[in-house]
C-alpha cells in the first residue's frame, strides 16, 4: 500500500487529470428525452409560413457569415432555414400549448452548431455525438432512428433543438446552466461562454 504522502499525490494527480479532461458532448440520457426524441420523430415537417419576413431577414443577414464556413450554397440556404423554422415552431409551441417563453433563438442555436461541429454536417465525436448539433444517440437508437442522425440537417437540427429546450425549460432560460447541460459540463462555464462568446461575435442579429 502507498505511503501517505504517495496516496495524496495520487489522489491530487488524479483530480487534476480529471479536471483536465475536455467535457464530453451530453450524454443526454435523462429518462424524459424519450419522450422529446418520441415527439421530434412525429413532428410534421417544419413550416414557417407566417414568419416568412423573418425568415428573410435572418438569410440575408446570416447567408454572408455562413458563406465563410460553409461553400456550398444549397447547403448553406438548408443549414440556415431549418434552424431558423425549428428555433420558431419550438418556441411557438411552448408559448400556445404551456404558456412558456421559451428563450431560444436561431442565432443562439447557430452559435451551438458552430463550437459543437463547425457545421460539418458528418461530424462525430470522441463520445459519439454525431451531426451538426453533436447529438448523443442513446435514445434515437432505441428508438430506431439513430442513422437518421448522421448527415441529415433537418432531424439532427431539429432533434438538437428538442434537446437544447427540454434543457432551457428546466434551467428556466438560464442560458448558461442549459448550455453546460447539453454538452455534459454541468457546473462548468467554459463550453457555455464559448457558445455565448460566439453568439456575440458572429451571430448576433
Amino acid at each position: 500500500m502507498p505511503a501517505p504522502g504517495a496516496r495524496i499525490w495520487l489522489l491530487a494527480l488524479a483530480l487534476a487529470l480529471a479536471a483536465a479532461l475536455p467535457a464530453r458532448a451530453d450524454r443526454q440520457m435523462d429518462p424524459e428525452l424519450r419522450a422529446v426524441v418520441q415527439q421530434a420523430i412525429t413532428e410534421a415537417k417544419c413550416n414557417v409560413n407566417d414568419e416568412r419576413f423573418g425568415e428573410e431577414v435572418f438569410l440575408k443577414l446570416q447567408e454572408p457569415r455562413l458563406g465563410r464556413i460553409v461553400t456550398d450554397p444549397r447547403l448553406r440556404s438548408q443549414i440556415l432555414k431549418t434552424v431558423y423554422c425549428e428555433t420558431h415552431a419550438i418556441v411557438s409551441r411552448y408559448h400556445d400549448q404551456r404558456h412558456i417563453d421559451l428563450k431560444i433563438t436561431p442565432e443562439l442555436v447557430l452559435a451551438v452548431i458552430d463550437v459543437e461541429s463547425r457545421f460539418d454536417r458528418y461530424a462525430v465525436s470522441a463520445a459519439g455525438a454525431v451531426g451538426l448539433m453533436q447529438v448523443m444517440p442513446f435514445w434515437p437508437r432505441s428508438l430506431g432512428v439513430d442513422n437518421r442522425l448522421f448527415g441529415s440537417v433537418e432531424f439532427n437540427v431539429r432533434l438538437g433543438c428538442e434537446i437544447l429546450a427540454f434543457y432551457m425549460l428546466h434551467e428556466r432560460n438560464d442560458y448558461r446552466r442549459a448550455l453546460s447541460r447539453y454538452n455534459g459540463s454541468t457546473g462548468r462555464r467554459e463550453y457555455p461562454d464559448l457558445v455565448l462568446g460566439r453568439l456575440s461575435s458572429r451571430w448576433r442579429g
